[in-house]
């Protein structure tokens, strides 16, 4: 384990110099720290944590201008906890446990390789699952920290909830009248002996939006296969979003369902509106959310965040977040670390400095 995270910040180093030999290439990254506190009715936890406001990640990107309208690029991003400083992040990827992959992922933010013209844009690798941007786009806290939408955060939707591998995408160009989109297949990689299980982590989504003055609306539906047994099963998830801009206020909701092909059927609903106020080099910061599902006593979560981010500059910025979950059905939902009982509330509080370059 020493040698491998020794060499991690030696390959991102040798990565930005290979690079250099790109028309263009940019080094990126946020570092956010937090103080977290968490109250709930079984135990309190107080500890610094990584990305309350956004989260803490480096990377390297470049395209090449290859002419006629027709470039390359590529994106190597790399999640870090930045109060460890650990690099990459858990396999969240979208096969399942025995398939091929596993263990941390160095570049497991995004990882891609892509041609772009006037027709779109064809992208290769692991990078967003086209449900997931309907999940922080119209969430005021982009599903960071402790105020993000519960809608996520009980998410039925697996290992496919936020990344996928293995992905082949397209992109929609600019210039149709308001319209975007993105339609995106990935394999699970398994062997074709593998019986049940051989196409475990194979799905294909679509996102389909409009966008025009101070309106954007967007849709998503996206299935992934797995062998069917009493907890798992072929995973559909579908959502709505749609966000607003009036002046120095924008509001934004969605809908969102999911559900898992068990031998029983487990199906998952959210809802979550919420809105973003600026004001002088400020925002305030607030959303309610739902999300419960159809497991024995549907468990459902409720959700109330509140916060305030105030920028010192254009990259730096302090900010504060408060929230505060009701549990029913059983639901033991608790925040940054805590922990409660079945149908007990939880609170939690973050305070925090965020730096992007």
């Amino acid at each position: 384990m020493k040698k491998k995270h020794a060499l991690t910040p030696l390959a991102l180093l040798a990565t930005c110099s290979l690079a250099a030999a790109q028309s263009s290439v940019t080094l990126f990254g946020i570092a956010d720290a937090t103080l977290q506190y968490g109250a709930g009715s079984t135990a309190n936890r107080t500890q610094l944590g990584s990305g309350g406001n956004s989260s803490s990640r480096i990377g390297v990107r470049g395209t090449e201008d290859l002419g006629g309208g027709l470039s390359a690029g590529f994106w190597l991003e790399a999640g870090l906890t930045l109060d460890s400083g650990t690099f990459g992040t858990t396999n969240t990827s979208n096969q399942a446990a025995g398939t091929s992959g596993g263990g941390g992922l160095v570049f497991g933010r995004r990882s891609t390789v892509s041609l772009a013209g006037t027709w779109g844009e064809v992208r290769l690798g692991r990078d967003y699952a086209v449900q997931y941007y309907n999940r922080f786009e119209f969430d005021p806290f982009g599903n960071n920290g402790v105020g993000s939408s519960q809608t996520n955060v009980g998410s039925l939707g697996g290992p496919v909830s936020s990344r996928v591998s293995n992905a082949i995408m397209y992109f929609l160009p600019s210039g149709l009248g308001g319209l975007y989109g993105e339609l995106q297949h990935y394999r699970g990689e398994n062997p074709g002996n593998a019986g049940p299980t051989a196409d475990d982590g194979t799905g294909s989504g679509v996102r389909l939006g409009y966008r025009a003055g101070p309106l954007n609306l967007s849709a998503a539906h996206a299935r992934t296969r797995f062998a069917r047994t009493a907890t798992t099963g072929d995973i559909t998830s579908s959502n709505l979003g749609a966000r607003y801009d009036a002046g120095p206020f924008t509001a934004m909701g969605g809908i969102y369902r999911d559900r898992v092909e068990t031998l029983g059927g487990l199906v998952g609903r959210g809802v979550q509106v919420g809105g973003v106020y600026r004001v002088g080099t400020g925002e305030v910061k607030a959303q309610w959310s739902q999300y419960q599902t159809t497991a024995s006593g549907t468990p459902q979560t409720k959700k109330l965040s509140l916060g305030y981010v105030h920028g010192l500059s254009k990259r730096t910025a302090l900010y504060a977040t408060y929230a505060r979950v009701r549990n029913s059905g059983g639901a033991t939902t608790a925040l940054n670390g805590a922990a409660t009982a079945a149908n007990q509330a939880s609170s939690g509080v973050d305070l925090g400095v965020r730096h992007t370059f």
